[in-house]
This record gives structure tokens, sequence and C-alpha cells, in this order.
């Protein structure tokens, strides 16, 4: 939902529209809210997609790791985040019905406009998410501001739902969050003209090392093999696995000995 610690008039609302906030789709898509809007919020991220490329705007930690889940699940087609209910009209509507007090701003009296945290579009349909940590779930004010979401979504024939902390496997996200880091090997100095000779070559040798043997003598091969500097061979495992060319098993703990001599930490 938004967050209403911000200057807000019908001058800002209709820039916003001009901006193309909250419209298109993909990797046109423009969030409502960005965390450019919120600067002291506290924990936010800004996330490069797998799927569309563009850079998404989570506004918590939950987000953030259920980002990662959503992105990274074949299921899902589209991700949007902080997708507002531009109808005020209806909105509004919906909360007096309701018998709920709607959000206006104390200086200007213009009404906010309330945002759902993703519209997801999925495989078999749109999907609709608010996330929200257990503890927020007490407050009346949030259950108010939620009751006007769910109908809101319900009179669109839109699935929608809450995810808490208790719903989210955090390791599994940690760990595409983890392959996330090397998913541009240009930040580790590989130029785009390497990429496909290292991977099909790292590919082949993959295929046939030896399961005796751990990784890190596997990409310390490749490093020797192409001239790399040392890290390189981990990178290039990591971005092949967040590409999903070699399989990885995100949802259990990753066993850092397999990585590193010695069994030190790889970050």
């Amino acid at each position: 939902m938004s967050k209403y610690n911000r200057n807000w008039n019908e001058k800002i609302y209709r820039r916003y529209i001009s901006e193309g906030r909250g419209q298109g789709a993909g990797a046109k898509y423009q969030p409502w809210l960005t965390v450019r809007d919120f600067p002291s919020l506290g924990i936010v991220s800004r996330v490069k997609g797998r799927k569309t490329k563009r850079v998404y705007h989570l506004m918590s930690t939950l987000e953030t790791n259920l980002f990662y889940l959503l992105d990274w699940s074949d299921d899902v087609l589209d991700i949007r985040e902080q997708y507002p209910m531009l109808n005020l009209k209806e909105v509004i509507e919906i909360a007096e019905t309701a018998q709920i007090h709607y959000p206006y701003d104390n200086k200007s009296g213009f009404p906010y406009v309330l945002t759902s945290d993703f519209y997801v579009d999925k495989i078999n349909g749109a999907v609709v998410i608010s996330v929200k940590p257990v503890s927020e779930l007490k407050n009346q004010r949030v259950r108010e501001k939620l009751e006007i979401e769910r109908r809101y979504w319900n009179a669109k024939n839109i699935k929608w739902e809450i995810i808490t902390e208790r719903e989210i496997n955090h390791t599994k996200a940690r760990n595409i969050e983890w392959l996330a880091q090397a998913s541009d090997l240009t930040r580790f100095g590989m130029v785009d003209e390497q990429y496909q000779e290292i991977y099909g070559e790292f590919l082949v040798k993959q295929l046939h090392f030896s399961e005796n043997k751990p990784l890190h003598e596997l990409f310390t091969e490749t490093e020797q093999f192409f001239k790399l500097k040392k890290g390189a061979g981990l990178n290039i495992y990591k971005n092949l696995a967040y590409r999903k060319k070699i399989a990885v098993d995100v949802s259990q703990a990753i066993n850092f000995a397999e990585f590193m001599p010695g069994g030190k930490n790889c970050e």
C-alpha cells in the first residue's frame, strides 16, 4: 500500500500520470512509486529483473525476497510492482460502501492513490499480491486498507492475496539473490565477445567434470584456459545458474565448501 509521508496534490497526481507511472507492461512498465519518492523509508531496493531486464523498485526486505521468488518462477510472465488503483472514484466508492475512511492529504485535501505491492501475470492468469509482516496485520488501519484493496480487485475478477514472511522461502530468495550478483559479467571485467565461447567451454567442462572433484577446481580450470582473473570461474557458474543453464537447487542452503578451496565463504 502507499506510504503517505510526502507532499501530495492534484498537480503531482497529474504529473505522475503524464510520466507514465503505473502504466505499461514488461520492460516498459513504470511503477507508481519509486525508491526515490521515499528516501528515508528504510530498507528499500532497486533490483534488475531476469525476465524484463528492467529495474524494480521494492520497498521492504519482504518485497525484495518475494520478488526474487516470483522472478525465478517459470509460471510468472511479468511482474509489476507498486501497482496503482488509478480509478479514484471507484476506489473511494468502495471505501465508502465498506464504511472505511479513505486517505486524503491533510494539506491539499486530494485523495492518495492506493497501490498493490505486486501485479503478477502468470501462465494461468493474473494475481495481485500484498506483502505484509504478520505483526502489521494486527493494525486496524492496515486491515482497513487491505479490505479496500481486496474489494477493488475482486470487483475486477482478479485474484488477490496477502503474503507474509511465513509464506516466503527466505533461503531460496537469498540463494537467488546470490546468483543474481553475477547476472552482468561485464562488472567483473568480461566483454561480450567472450561470452558464448566461455559459456560453451564451461558447460562442456561441467558436463564431464568428475563428481568427486570440488567445483572450485572447475572454476580454476576455466580461468586458466581463458586467462581470466581469479574468481571469474565462480561468477560464470553463478551467471549460468541464474539464467537456468545449469541446474541448481536454490531451495536448499548452499554448501559454500563446494565453491572455494578449504570451504571458505565465496562472497
